[in-house]
């Protein structure tokens, strides 16, 4: 019997197999899962915000900021038996909830939190593996620690296996 656990808003969690990671509602929020295949091992993150407004300096590391999300996450795998080498990625979420007006010049809120991502794994040296990213729609995702999937949830949309 799996474990659920769940992953709130500016939060991540790892967990190994066999557990579920649930994360609820992301909008133009990221769902991040990073995943070992050997340890059978992943954590799932829910990101508010690309990175803070204040300088980095001034702001506390936490999983609020998709620049420091991933990092902090690695960090705490590795400390569970993972390999940092082994890790792969998915992303899902980073939807445009609201009408052009609302955007920047650097694109809305979504955009920005699926390059921060984008970034950060690169700096890590994560391959993204699977991605559901973008659009006009919430999404919820569940993340199989034991296989690895993300079941990837949406209100009148099929669900997406990533």
């Amino acid at each position: 019997m799996s474990r659920i656990i769940s992953v709130g808003i500016s939060e991540f969690k790892v967990a190994a197999a066999p557990s579920i990671l649930m994360t609820y509602g992301l909008g133009s929020c990221v769902g991040i899962a990073l995943y070992d295949p050997v340890a059978l091992t992943g954590g799932l993150a829910h990101t508010l915000l690309p990175a803070p407004v204040r300088t980095m300096e001034q702001a506390e590391k936490s999983a609020k900021f998709t620049c420091w999300a991933i990092g902090l996450m690695v960090e705490e795998l590795v400390k569970c038996g993972c390999a940092s080498d082994r890790l792969v990625a998915k992303l899902a979420g980073g939807a445009t909830m609201f009408e052009p007006q609302h955007r920047s010049t650097h694109g809305g809120i979504g955009e920005r939190n699926v390059s921060a991502a984008r970034e950060a794994l690169e700096r890590c040296r994560i391959p993204l593996v699977a991605e559901d990213t973008g659009d006009d729609y919430g999404r919820s995702l569940e993340f199989n620690t034991a296989t690895g999937i993300i079941m990837v949830r949406a209100l009148q949309r099929p669900i997406k296996q990533l």
